[in-house]
């Protein structure tokens, strides 16, 4: 290995190593990151190779330097894709986020009837409701609730849903996901949700609104997520041939 490429390894580890203990949650958002001579010990480097790291996170947005004040964690932003068909928590780890899930309910209800207008069900119809919480960087940052057609959803509840995705249950039990319909809008922090992601009644977020359909054009999964608003941003990419996004304005 050369010197130049020795260099330039030893600062793009450091920059994977400071990346995860930040996703991970061991420097939390607006958290200072030790002082710069005290980093550059602790990793047994010099400041100039230290500097190089930095310099890499700030352009993965991870951190911010302020002059004269230090170096601090920026605030997360999960960037939600709007090109792929995947999970939403497959979508996150795809981008090395560190996403953990916690089932806050797993039920076989009658389904509302936004949800069975959704789904094509008859009045009084059950559906199986999934209540679920995700965690990034050590915090709440969306609550889902997944409403899973019958008899699709038998062959699945009992799946560890902190483990698997509903996409990934949904392949294993031999039905294939096609397409998805989706909305996503601005909105305010209702008082159930609240108290599931700890953030005050009223704060900001976005609500995506998914409707996701088998090859046969069949409805079977209603999804409803909200999303802080402060840790998430839409990402896409466009092309002549490729995502059409339409605009409309909010109702």
């Amino acid at each position: 290995m050369t010197p130049d490429a020795g260099h330039e390894a030893r600062y793009r580890a450091i920059a994977a190593d400071l990346a995860a203990k930040i996703r991970s949650g061991h420097y939390a958002p607006g958290e200072a990151l030790p002082p710069q001579r005290e980093l550059s010990a602790s990793y047994g480097v010099t400041l100039m190779t230290l500097r190089q790291a930095l310099r890499e996170l700030s352009d993965q947005r991870l951190i911010v330097q302020q002059p004269g004040r230090g170096t601090f964690v920026a605030p997360p932003h999960l960037a939600y894709q709007l090109d792929s068909l995947r999970s939403l928590v497959d979508d996150l780890r795809k981008q090395g986020h560190d996403v953990r899930t916690a089932v806050a309910g797993r039920a076989v209800r009658r389904a509302p009837a936004r949800i069975a207008a959704e789904l094509r069900l008859r009045p009084g119809d059950t559906a199986l409701r999934l209540e679920r919480v995700r965690e990034f960087a050590g915090r709440p940052a969306v609550h889902q609730v997944s409403w899973v057609r019958r008899p699709m959803a038998d062959q699945i509840r009992d799946h560890d849903f902190t483990a698997v995705s509903l996409y990934t249950a949904l392949a294993d039990a031999g039905v294939t996901v096609a397409r998805a319909s989706e909305v996503v809008r601005p909105g305010l922090l209702d008082p159930a949700v609240a108290r599931h992601l700890h953030e005050p009644q009223g704060s900001p977020v976005l609500v995506s609104t998914r409707i996701t359909y088998t090859l046969d054009a069949t409805p079977v999964v209603s999804d409803h997520a909200t999303i802080l608003g402060s840790m998430m941003e839409i990402r896409t990419e466009r092309a002549a041939t490729g995502l059409s996004l339409t605009w409309g304005a909010t109702s």
